[in-house]
């Protein structure tokens, strides 16, 4: 039987009208709320973490975190609607 996984949602640093948002670092910042250190090393969590799309700063978020902190995922979800930052379904897990 295969078990099929959630797709990932992608919010892209760039906004509806094609400006590059800022600051640089925001998908760090972001991703950092769930990150771990280890060994002097940042880890971002699987369910939140920085990524690169096409030469812009993402975050990759999954849809799993709705179980585990459903606060969280909603005002990422927020802030990116309130950015008007686009945001889409990353199909790599299919």
């Amino acid at each position: 039987m295969k078990q099929t996984k959630s797709k990932k949602i992608i919010i892209e640093g760039i906004t509806q009208t094609g400006k590059t948002f800022r600051p640089a670092d925001w998908a760090e910042r972001m991703s950092g709320s769930l990150s771990t250190f280890k060994g002097h090393r940042i880890q971002y969590s699987p369910l939140l973490q920085p990524i690169v799309k096409d030469g812009y700063k993402c975050v990759l978020l999954d849809p799993d975190l709705k179980k585990t902190n459903l606060s969280l995922y909603n005002s990422i979800l927020e802030f990116a609607r309130t950015n008007n930052l686009k945001i889409c379904q990353d199909l790599e897990d299919e």
